[in-house]
């Protein structure tokens, strides 16, 4: 169904070499097609910011590195890496193209044992794991100054963001690294004045560049980013250059050859603009408009040139047929429970670390703009800005994704925690689910970060109701540090509660009942998977008793002992690693507060890093989903031959993920 204009076609268009640069042009837009190809195969990905780095990668690898020539492995070789690292299925077109990576691995972007959704270093052609942003010029300097150290040949670039430039680290790399005298850097800002869905002057404004950074001693060029010639003058005039750093300012358009994602649509609730291309893949019809105009473009410029025409690929795109997803999302709830709590709490307001759309707060900030802080790109600040809105008596709620705001802030946390006052910080995108972006997105540490502090309470909701009470008995509790861990995708499907159901302190409840074993679970993604599991058991007449448990680090000791007393087995499944998560404050109560005598205690949990793919492609890798937990807490190898395969045990999880 998916195939992508062939290498030799690419091969081609190398061969023209000529002075006017329109054969790179062709080449670019060419990367571009495959590009979008590859996100429609995987039903996510960064298109915007692909397509408007796509020029400048083109010249770089076809014009000015040496790397193909010795290879990835030589240390004389240039170095090229992204910072940003949402435009990654761009760079992996041009690798295809340029014949690093085959086609069947270019056809697996965001997949199992395919191309992670951010730069990964185990990829061939990737210098350099990214997707956490600020980075990548420490990195880039690191990389240029062990070159100098070695007596290695080679130049080292790094691509960032515009909005990256709101990272505080940038800002320390850009002075240490004139200070040092690091000149073999050149960094080139992908300047196309969006990040994430809105304009870079209105969430944070980083302008005037050319002015700041060259106050910190790096010469600045400012080119027009899609313009080939300025690329090649430019950096032709920057190889005359040693005694500084170097940086280019290039002005690019996001969604750059596509027409209608060149264009930001206005939100007629506010009259603000908004991009809506940063991420996602197009659905059939917005798939078959884009690949049409650059299929007509590639037409046209092959012609121009005197090319025989360009074997580009047929793609036949058929509905998806309708989701058996429930839709229910714990964000959505979330937010909806921030906008109704405001209307009798007027102490608290939110902040928010340029996700809002993704938390699900553009509903409390239309509402409440007031009360709304808008930070940008800057972990660090807004966490530490909460402490001084904290000093000051009020309740800050902080938002952004929970590997962003449990470690690139752990400090700050820290030392907010110490001043005993409350603040109450929003981990989305927690666990290993949505597992497409890869590592630097998928949060599996965040419980064990906060867990070390002495004035936390940490809470993970299964459910919309779950997550209105949480929401409510965190902002109205007295606790001084509150911590709630959400999943960002759709539910795969709604986790049943008891009718009436209450948030009790430490205590959880079960939603299935059975005395050959005990597992407690927590959220809407590994609990289901408990109970799929629970169900495959039960057609084995084995009784697994499934237990949610929403207080990560709170446990009621009393409780814990009399609900496992009849338990030789017990289990914890973890939607983070193994060591520092819920299963070992479980086991300390245990311990501490009764005999565990014979019993064995399990954590389900991660060794090692989350693997990227689709959300089934990780769990079943892991072994953490219904089937496999079923055969491990059985103890058997093959549920299957004991038992009729049926269909509707499978975990609910479908294309609507967002990944």
């Amino acid at each position: 169904m998916f195939s992508l204009i062939p290498k030799q076609e690419f091969d081609r268009v190398r061969e023209l070499n000529r002075s006017d640069f329109k054969d790179l042009q062709l080449f670019a837009d060419m990367c571009k097609l495959n590009t979008f190809i590859m996100v429609k195969k995987a039903g996510s990905g960064h298109l915007g910011s692909s397509f408007s780095a796509a020029d400048i990668i083109t010249y770089l690898y076809l014009k000015k590195l040496n790397v193909l020539e010795t290879g990835f492995d030589s240390p004389d070789r240039d170095i090229y890496f992204s910072s940003k690292g949402h435009d990654v299925p761009g760079f992996y077109s041009l690798l295809y193209a340029l014949g690093v990576i085959p086609e069947e691995k270019a056809l697996m972007l965001r997949r199992l044992n395919g191309l992670d959704g951010h730069p990964e270093v185990r990829i061939t052609g990737v210098e350099a794991s990214t997707g956490s942003l600020g980075m990548g010029i420490s990195k880039a300097k690191g990389m240029a100054w062990a070159k100098a150290y070695n007596g290695s040949g080679g130049k080292i670039f790094v691509l960032t963001g515009d909005g990256e430039f709101q990272e505080g680290q940038i800002y320390e790399s850009l002075q240490s690294t004139a200070h040092q005298k690091v000149n073999n850097v050149t960094a080139i800002i992908d300047h196309n004045k969006y990040q994430t869905d809105m304009l870079v002057k209105d969430v944070n404004n980083i302008e005037d560049l050319t002015e700041k950074i060259s106050a910190f001693g790096w010469h600045v060029e400012k080119i027009d980013g899609h313009d080939f010639a300025q690329l090649d003058r430019t950096l032709r005039k920057l190889d005359t250059i040693n005694d500084k750093p170097k940086l280019i300012i290039a002005d690019t358009i996001k969604g750059k050859g596509i027409s209608f994602m060149e264009s930001p649509v206005l939100d007629p609730a506010t009259g603000n603009s908004f991009y809506k291309w940063h991420s996602g893949a197009p659905d059939d019809d917005t798939f078959k408009a884009g690949y049409n105009e650059l299929k007509s473009r590639i037409e046209s410029q092959a012609a121009e040139l005197g090319l025989d025409p360009i074997d580009l690929p047929v793609i036949n795109v058929d509905s998806a047929p309708p989701s058996k997803a429930t839709k229910e999302f714990v964000t959505e709830a979330y937010g909806d429970a921030l906008v109704e709590l405001a209307k009798t709490n007027k102490k608290f307001v939110v902040l928010d670390g340029d996700l809002s759309a993704d938390c699900k707060l553009r509903k409390f900030e239309n509402t409440y703009p007031d009360r709304f802080i808008e930070n940008g790109i800057a972990e660090q600040d807004m966490v530490s800005m909460a402490g001084g809105l904290a000093r000051m008596g009020l309740i800050p709620v902080v938002n952004t994704f929970a590997s962003f705001l449990s470690a690139r802030a752990n400090e700050q946390i820290y030392n907010n925690s110490t001043e005993h006052n409350k603040i109450i910080y929003t981990c989305h995108f927690a666990g290993m689910i949505p597992a497409g972006p890869g590592k630097s997105h998928q949060s599996v540490r965040d419980i064990s970060l906060f867990g070390a502090l002495p004035n936390a309470t940490i809470l993970q909701p299964c459910n919309a109701l779950e997550t209105k009470l949480v929401t409510e008995y965190c902002i109205n509790s007295e606790d001084e540090v509150n911590v709630i861990r959400l999943n960002i995708g759709p539910s795969p499907e709604v986790i049943k509660l008891p009718e009436n159901y209450k948030l009790t302190i430490g205590r959880g409840v079960s939603l299935t009942h059975g005395s050959d074993a005990i597992i407690f679970a927590y959220g809407p993604v590994l609990l289901h998977e408990a109970l799929v599991a629970a169900d495959y058991l039960r057609k084995i007449e084995f009784g697994l008793q499934v237990v949610n448990m929403p207080w990560l680090n709170k446990v009621d000791v009393e409780w814990i002992g009399s609900l496992v007393e009849d338990h030789n087995k017990i289990f914890v499944l973890e939607d983070h690693s193994n060591f520092g998560g819920l299963g070992d404050r479980l086991l300390n109560a245990l311990v501490s507060g009764h005999d565990l005598g014979s019993r064995t205690f399990i954590k389900l949990g991660l060794d090692d890093y989350p693997e990227c793919g689709t959300p089934l492609e990780v769990l079943e890798y892991h072994k953490m989903d219904g089937k496999s937990l079923a055969e491990r807490i059985a103890g058997i190898s093959n549920i299957d031959d004991l038992i009729e395969q049926n269909p509707e045990l499978q975990s609910k999880y479908t294309a609507d993920a967002p990944q």
